[in-house]
Protein backbone atom coordinates (compact mmCIF):
# COMPACT_ATOMS: atom_id res chain seq x y z
CA UNK A 1 0.00 0.00 0.00
CA UNK A 2 1.41 3.34 -1.08
CA UNK A 3 0.49 6.36 1.05
CA UNK A 4 -0.57 4.18 3.97
CA UNK A 5 0.52 6.67 6.62
CA UNK A 6 -1.79 9.47 5.45
CA UNK A 7 -5.23 10.44 6.71
CA UNK A 8 -7.11 8.07 4.40
CA UNK A 9 -4.31 5.52 4.16
CA UNK A 10 -4.27 4.84 7.90
CA UNK A 11 -7.99 4.01 7.84
CA UNK A 12 -7.58 1.73 4.85
CA UNK A 13 -4.75 -0.12 6.58
CA UNK A 14 -6.85 -0.55 9.72
CA UNK A 15 -9.80 -1.88 7.73
CA UNK A 16 -7.66 -4.37 5.80
CA UNK A 17 -5.95 -5.58 8.96
CA UNK A 18 -9.33 -6.09 10.64
CA UNK A 19 -10.23 -8.28 7.68
CA UNK A 20 -7.17 -10.44 8.24
CA UNK A 21 -4.95 -9.09 5.46
CA UNK A 22 -1.19 -8.75 5.70
CA UNK A 23 -0.27 -5.20 4.70
CA UNK A 24 3.05 -3.79 3.51
CA UNK A 25 3.07 0.01 3.78
CA UNK A 26 5.33 1.76 1.28
CA UNK A 27 6.30 5.26 2.44
CA UNK A 28 9.24 7.63 2.03
CA UNK A 29 9.99 7.59 5.76
CA UNK A 30 9.16 4.15 7.22
CA UNK A 31 10.27 5.18 10.71
CA UNK A 32 7.39 7.67 10.84
CA UNK A 33 4.85 4.95 10.04
CA UNK A 34 6.01 2.29 12.51
CA UNK A 35 3.04 3.05 14.76
CA UNK A 36 0.82 1.39 12.16
CA UNK A 37 2.50 -1.94 12.83
CA UNK A 38 0.62 -1.99 16.15
CA UNK A 39 -2.69 -2.28 14.30
CA UNK A 40 -2.17 -5.98 13.64
CA UNK A 41 -0.60 -9.08 15.09
CA UNK A 42 3.16 -9.54 14.96
CA UNK A 43 4.27 -9.44 11.34
CA UNK A 44 0.86 -8.56 9.95
CA UNK A 45 1.83 -4.96 9.13
CA UNK A 46 5.27 -3.93 7.90
CA UNK A 47 6.75 -0.68 6.59
CA UNK A 48 9.23 -0.31 3.72
CA UNK A 49 10.93 2.68 2.10
CA UNK A 50 9.62 3.73 -1.31
CA UNK A 51 8.92 6.89 -3.28
CA UNK A 52 6.41 6.78 -6.14
CA UNK A 53 8.76 8.96 -8.21
CA UNK A 54 11.53 6.34 -7.82
CA UNK A 55 10.28 3.44 -9.94
CA UNK A 56 12.96 1.05 -8.69
CA UNK A 57 11.86 1.58 -5.09
CA UNK A 58 8.24 1.05 -6.16
CA UNK A 59 9.15 -2.30 -7.72
CA UNK A 60 10.98 -3.36 -4.56
CA UNK A 61 8.08 -2.39 -2.33
CA UNK A 62 5.51 -4.29 -4.40
CA UNK A 63 7.51 -7.52 -4.41
CA UNK A 64 5.12 -10.48 -4.52
CA UNK A 65 2.04 -8.63 -3.30
CA UNK A 66 -1.36 -9.98 -4.31
CA UNK A 67 -2.95 -6.51 -4.47
CA UNK A 68 -1.77 -2.91 -4.51
CA UNK A 69 -3.52 0.27 -3.35
CA UNK A 70 -2.18 3.68 -4.32
CA UNK A 71 -3.45 6.14 -1.74
CA UNK A 72 -0.78 8.81 -2.19
CA UNK A 73 -2.16 12.33 -1.90
CA UNK A 74 -0.25 15.54 -2.61
CA UNK A 75 -1.91 18.94 -2.32
CA UNK A 76 0.96 21.46 -2.40
CA UNK A 77 3.68 21.65 -5.03
CA UNK A 78 7.07 22.16 -3.42
CA UNK A 79 10.52 21.54 -4.81
CA UNK A 80 10.49 18.59 -7.21
CA UNK A 81 7.25 17.22 -5.78
CA UNK A 82 4.97 18.55 -8.50
CA UNK A 83 1.40 17.37 -9.00
CA UNK A 84 2.44 15.63 -12.20
CA UNK A 85 5.38 13.90 -10.52
CA UNK A 86 3.16 12.44 -7.79
CA UNK A 87 -0.33 12.04 -9.27
CA UNK A 88 0.74 11.55 -12.87
CA UNK A 89 4.11 9.86 -13.31
CA UNK A 90 4.10 8.50 -9.76
CA UNK A 91 0.76 6.78 -10.37
CA UNK A 92 2.15 5.37 -13.62
CA UNK A 93 5.16 3.91 -11.81
CA UNK A 94 2.92 2.11 -9.32
CA UNK A 95 0.60 0.76 -12.02
CA UNK A 96 3.41 -0.31 -14.33
CA UNK A 97 5.33 -2.13 -11.63
CA UNK A 98 2.16 -3.74 -10.27
CA UNK A 99 1.49 -5.22 -13.68
CA UNK A 100 5.12 -6.29 -14.11
CA UNK A 101 4.96 -8.09 -10.76
CA UNK A 102 1.81 -9.96 -11.77
CA UNK A 103 -0.33 -8.29 -9.11
CA UNK A 104 -3.95 -9.40 -9.26
CA UNK A 105 -5.69 -6.15 -8.26
CA UNK A 106 -4.81 -2.47 -8.27
CA UNK A 107 -6.92 0.21 -6.57
CA UNK A 108 -6.06 3.79 -7.45
CA UNK A 109 -7.42 6.64 -5.30
CA UNK A 110 -8.18 9.74 -7.36
CA UNK A 111 -10.86 12.36 -6.77
CA UNK A 112 -14.22 13.54 -8.06
CA UNK A 113 -13.86 16.05 -10.87
CA UNK A 114 -10.58 14.74 -12.32
CA UNK A 115 -10.49 16.54 -15.67
CA UNK A 116 -7.67 16.92 -18.20
CA UNK A 117 -9.18 20.25 -19.33
CA UNK A 118 -9.38 21.78 -15.85
CA UNK A 119 -7.75 25.12 -15.05
CA UNK A 120 -6.34 23.45 -11.92
CA UNK A 121 -2.91 21.76 -12.29
CA UNK A 122 -3.90 19.46 -9.42
CA UNK A 123 -7.11 18.31 -11.15
CA UNK A 124 -5.31 17.90 -14.48
CA UNK A 125 -2.65 15.75 -12.81
CA UNK A 126 -5.34 13.59 -11.21
CA UNK A 127 -6.92 13.06 -14.62
CA UNK A 128 -3.56 12.25 -16.21
CA UNK A 129 -2.89 9.77 -13.43
CA UNK A 130 -6.18 7.97 -14.05
CA UNK A 131 -5.44 7.69 -17.78
CA UNK A 132 -1.87 6.47 -17.23
CA UNK A 133 -3.01 3.91 -14.64
CA UNK A 134 -5.73 2.55 -16.92
CA UNK A 135 -3.22 2.22 -19.78
CA UNK A 136 -0.57 0.48 -17.69
CA UNK A 137 -2.97 -1.71 -15.66
CA UNK A 138 -6.27 -2.11 -17.57
CA UNK A 139 -7.98 -3.91 -14.68
CA UNK A 140 -7.31 -1.14 -12.17
CA UNK A 141 -10.24 0.07 -10.09
CA UNK A 142 -10.37 3.83 -9.60
CA UNK A 143 -12.05 5.39 -6.58
CA UNK A 144 -12.95 9.09 -6.71
CA UNK A 145 -13.95 10.41 -3.29
CA UNK A 146 -15.36 13.88 -2.70
CA UNK A 147 -14.08 15.95 0.26
CA UNK A 148 -13.14 13.40 2.94
CA UNK A 149 -14.04 14.03 6.56
CA UNK A 150 -13.33 12.30 9.85
CA UNK A 151 -11.32 12.85 13.04
CA UNK A 152 -7.99 14.53 12.17
CA UNK A 153 -9.29 15.75 8.79
CA UNK A 154 -7.98 19.02 7.39
CA UNK A 155 -11.38 20.27 6.27
CA UNK A 156 -13.90 20.44 9.10
CA UNK A 157 -11.18 20.78 11.75
CA UNK A 158 -9.68 23.74 9.93
CA UNK A 159 -13.07 25.41 9.49
CA UNK A 160 -13.90 24.83 13.16
CA UNK A 161 -10.59 26.37 14.19
CA UNK A 162 -11.26 29.46 12.13
CA UNK A 163 -14.82 29.71 13.44
CA UNK A 164 -13.56 29.79 17.02
CA UNK A 165 -11.24 32.78 16.53
CA UNK A 166 -12.37 34.79 13.50
CA UNK A 167 -15.10 37.44 13.87
CA UNK A 168 -16.39 36.70 10.35
CA UNK A 169 -16.12 33.76 7.96
CA UNK A 170 -15.32 34.37 4.32
CA UNK A 171 -17.22 32.57 1.59
CA UNK A 172 -15.77 31.58 -1.76
CA UNK A 173 -17.88 33.78 -4.02
CA UNK A 174 -21.44 33.53 -2.76
CA UNK A 175 -20.77 30.18 -1.10
CA UNK A 176 -22.87 28.31 -3.66
CA UNK A 177 -20.24 25.71 -4.62
CA UNK A 178 -21.68 22.26 -3.89
CA UNK A 179 -19.77 19.55 -2.00
CA UNK A 180 -20.66 15.97 -1.09
CA UNK A 181 -18.45 15.21 1.95
CA UNK A 182 -17.66 11.54 2.48
CA UNK A 183 -16.66 9.78 5.71
CA UNK A 184 -13.10 8.45 5.69
CA UNK A 185 -14.13 5.05 7.09
CA UNK A 186 -16.65 4.65 4.28
CA UNK A 187 -13.92 5.20 1.69
CA UNK A 188 -11.76 2.65 3.50
CA UNK A 189 -14.62 0.17 3.47
CA UNK A 190 -15.09 0.78 -0.26
CA UNK A 191 -11.43 -0.12 -0.81
CA UNK A 192 -11.89 -3.40 1.04
CA UNK A 193 -15.08 -4.28 -0.85
CA UNK A 194 -13.49 -3.52 -4.19
CA UNK A 195 -10.57 -5.84 -3.43
CA UNK A 196 -12.98 -8.59 -2.36
CA UNK A 197 -15.08 -8.38 -5.55
CA UNK A 198 -13.38 -9.27 -8.87
CA UNK A 199 -16.34 -7.75 -10.74
CA UNK A 200 -15.14 -4.25 -9.74
CA UNK A 201 -11.93 -4.58 -11.77
CA UNK A 202 -11.58 -1.94 -14.46
CA UNK A 203 -14.39 0.19 -13.06
CA UNK A 204 -14.49 3.72 -11.64
CA UNK A 205 -16.57 4.61 -8.58
CA UNK A 206 -17.40 8.11 -7.36
CA UNK A 207 -17.77 8.24 -3.58
CA UNK A 208 -19.82 10.95 -1.94
CA UNK A 209 -21.86 11.11 1.23
CA UNK A 210 -25.67 10.96 1.33
CA UNK A 211 -26.10 14.74 1.15
CA UNK A 212 -24.99 17.56 -1.10
CA UNK A 213 -24.15 20.77 0.76
CA UNK A 214 -23.22 24.23 -0.46
CA UNK A 215 -20.11 25.76 1.07
CA UNK A 216 -22.37 28.26 2.86
CA UNK A 217 -24.34 25.36 4.37
CA UNK A 218 -21.12 23.67 5.47
CA UNK A 219 -20.01 26.80 7.32
CA UNK A 220 -23.44 27.19 8.91
CA UNK A 221 -23.23 23.63 10.25
CA UNK A 222 -19.73 24.24 11.59
CA UNK A 223 -20.94 27.33 13.43
CA UNK A 224 -23.86 25.41 14.92
CA UNK A 225 -21.69 22.50 16.09
CA UNK A 226 -19.01 24.74 17.58
CA UNK A 227 -21.57 26.97 19.29
CA UNK A 228 -20.46 30.14 17.50
CA UNK A 229 -22.33 32.95 15.81
CA UNK A 230 -20.40 34.56 12.98
CA UNK A 231 -21.21 36.66 9.95
CA UNK A 232 -20.76 34.85 6.61
CA UNK A 233 -19.24 37.30 4.13
CA UNK A 234 -19.21 36.69 0.35
CA UNK A 235 -15.75 37.31 -1.14
CA UNK A 236 -15.32 37.52 -4.93
CA UNK A 237 -13.07 34.90 -6.47
CA UNK A 238 -10.94 37.68 -7.99
CA UNK A 239 -10.01 38.85 -4.50
CA UNK A 240 -9.27 35.27 -3.42
CA UNK A 241 -6.87 35.03 -6.38
CA UNK A 242 -5.01 38.12 -5.12
CA UNK A 243 -4.81 36.70 -1.61
CA UNK A 244 -3.50 33.39 -2.94
CA UNK A 245 -0.84 35.19 -4.99
CA UNK A 246 0.37 36.99 -1.86
CA UNK A 247 0.27 33.78 0.17
CA UNK A 248 2.47 32.11 -2.45
CA UNK A 249 5.34 34.29 -1.21
CA UNK A 250 5.34 32.41 2.10
CA UNK A 251 7.41 29.23 2.67
CA UNK A 252 4.25 27.21 3.39
CA UNK A 253 1.29 29.13 1.95
CA UNK A 254 -2.01 28.67 3.84
CA UNK A 255 -3.88 29.30 0.59
CA UNK A 256 -3.00 28.48 -3.03
CA UNK A 257 -4.37 29.48 -6.40
CA UNK A 258 -5.10 25.84 -7.07
CA UNK A 259 -7.36 25.66 -4.00
CA UNK A 260 -9.23 28.71 -5.24
CA UNK A 261 -9.72 27.07 -8.63
CA UNK A 262 -11.05 23.92 -6.96
CA UNK A 263 -13.65 25.93 -5.05
CA UNK A 264 -15.09 27.35 -8.28
CA UNK A 265 -16.53 23.97 -9.31
CA UNK A 266 -19.00 21.61 -7.66
CA UNK A 267 -17.52 18.42 -6.19
CA UNK A 268 -20.40 15.95 -6.31
CA UNK A 269 -21.06 12.45 -7.65
CA UNK A 270 -22.15 12.47 -11.30
CA UNK A 271 -25.65 11.15 -12.00
CA UNK A 272 -24.38 8.34 -14.22
CA UNK A 273 -21.43 7.30 -12.03
CA UNK A 274 -21.06 4.05 -10.13
CA UNK A 275 -21.19 4.83 -6.41
CA UNK A 276 -21.49 3.42 -2.89
CA UNK A 277 -24.85 1.94 -3.81
CA UNK A 278 -23.16 -0.25 -6.42
CA UNK A 279 -20.85 -1.55 -3.69
CA UNK A 280 -23.78 -2.40 -1.42
CA UNK A 281 -22.98 0.45 0.94
CA UNK A 282 -24.84 3.28 2.62
CA UNK A 283 -22.50 6.13 3.54
CA UNK A 284 -22.68 8.05 6.82
CA UNK A 285 -23.93 11.63 6.87
CA UNK A 286 -21.83 14.56 8.05
CA UNK A 287 -24.16 15.11 11.02
CA UNK A 288 -23.56 11.55 12.22
CA UNK A 289 -19.82 12.06 12.67
CA UNK A 290 -18.51 15.64 12.55
CA UNK A 291 -20.17 17.10 15.70
CA UNK A 292 -18.38 14.43 17.73
CA UNK A 293 -14.93 15.81 16.94
CA UNK A 294 -15.41 19.54 16.34
CA UNK A 295 -18.10 20.26 18.93
CA UNK A 296 -17.54 22.05 22.21
CA UNK A 297 -14.82 24.60 22.91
Amino acid sequence: MFGGSGFLGRRVVARLVDGGAHVRIAVRHPERARFLEELGDAGQVSCVAADVWDEASVAGAIGESASVINCVGHYLEKGGASFDAVHGQGALHVARQARAAGVGRLVHISGIGADAASASPYVRARAAGEWLVAEAFPGATILRPSVIFGPEDKFFNMLAGVARVAPVLALFGSGATRLQPVFVDDVAEACARVLADPATAGRTYELGGPEVLTYRQVLSLVLRWTGRRRLLVPVPFALWEVLAALAALLPTPPLTRDQITLMRDDNVVADEALSFQDLGMRAKAVADVVPGYIGGT
